[in-house]
């Protein structure tokens, strides 16, 4: 019995171990995923929006590109809304990977509510609002700012148009939430950053001289994918002092210089390969108060009522004149 047990016990073993391995490769990989491009604001500031106005990513992604925000005018409290940070550009343009090689572009998307609103939980979507949120990860800023959402990296061409599911808040449940109108801030970015926190460019940039001279040799940098390098060119410009300055270009833009070719400080080296950008946009939403509602619609039924009674009295008039005059 022993030996006809270990075999099968063993099967058993490895089966469990393949599932679990499959398990946390495929969960590992979304969390991974959806933590890349927020990840670094996260690390960085305690809010995305700063005291001016201005959310961080723009830091990062320094070209402007617009967004749109559509927004309900008014909600009512406990209800699940939709938020839409529109993202539109060139689908047919492909943007400069880190190794270089030309790829569809990535959007993501930051929306900062009021206290109180937050992400709609899934057993409070539609059918309709769970298609369009379908595969989509909302990931809050922090664990005490629930209010503050993230979206990204997700595929441009898959989602041209992030809709953002919202559960109002109710003030009979939360003391802190009034009904007031509130601004709501949106930021949508489409493609690579050309800065990274640290203040290094990305190979998604426009490289310059920092000398001024004649370029002497361009040589091609190996790549060494262990230590992150993908390629790209070393460029050796004499300086008017007839020193050698070496000037590194990564993978991804083409150069605009060759072999004695005269550089100055600040001239361009390479094309500028960015084609994504960064936008962001204020809107402003109502929690209404139901019972105001409630009201307007008495008072509306009230000046209709009013006004058929007094077309009522004013016919009435017309035949006792009518009649007196016949009399």
């Amino acid at each position: 019995m022993k030996k006809a047990f270990l075999p099968v016990s063993r099967l058993l073993l490895g089966f469990s171990l393949s599932i679990l391995t499959s398990l946390t490769l495929l969960f590992g990989l979304n969390v991974q995923s959806a933590q890349a491009y927020p990840y670094y604001a996260q690390e960085a500031y305690k809010t995305p929006r700063e005291a001016t106005g201005k959310i961080v990513c723009a830091n990062c992604h320094l070209a402007q590109k617009g967004i749109e925000l559509e927004l309900p005018q008014a909600v009512l409290p406990d209800s699940v809304f939709e938020a839409v940070v529109k993202l539109p550009y060139d689908h047919n343009l492909q943007q400069v990977t880190a190794d270089g090689s030309k790829a569809g572009l990535n959007v993501g998307a930051v929306l900062v509510l009021p206290e109180g609103f937050k992400i709609a939980p899934e057993d409070r979507l539609s059918e309709e609002m769970k298609e369009k949120t379908k595969d989509i990860y909302y990931q809050p800023y922090s664990d005490t700012q629930e209010n503050i959402v993230l979206v990204g990296p997700i595929s441009g061409d898959e989602y041209p148009e992030i809709t953002f599911p919202v559960l109002s808040p109710d003030p009979a449940k939360d003391k802190n939430v009034h009904f007031l109108k509130y601004a709501v801030h949106a930021g949508g970015n489409r493609g690579r950053g050309q800065v990274y926190p640290t203040g290094e460019k990305s190979n998604n940039n426009e490289y310059t001289s920092s000398v001024a001279g004649l370029v002497t040799q361009i040589s091609p940098i190996e790549p060494n994918e262990d230590e992150g390098i993908y390629g790209g060119y070393q460029i050796s410009v004499q300086t008017t002092d007839g020193s050698i300055a070496t000037e590194s270009v990564p993978a991804g833009a083409t150069l605009v210089v060759e072999p004695g070719s005269e550089v100055t400080v600040g001239s361009a080296l390479t094309t500028n390969p960015n084609v994504g950008g960064f936008g962001q946009h204020d809107g402003e939403i109502v929690l209404q108060d139901p019972r105001r509602i409630q009201w307007l619609l008495a008072f509306f039924a009230s000046v209709i009522v009013t006004q058929i009674l007094l077309v009522l009295k004013k016919k009435q008039v017309e035949k006792v004149q009518a009649a007196e005059m016949n009399f």
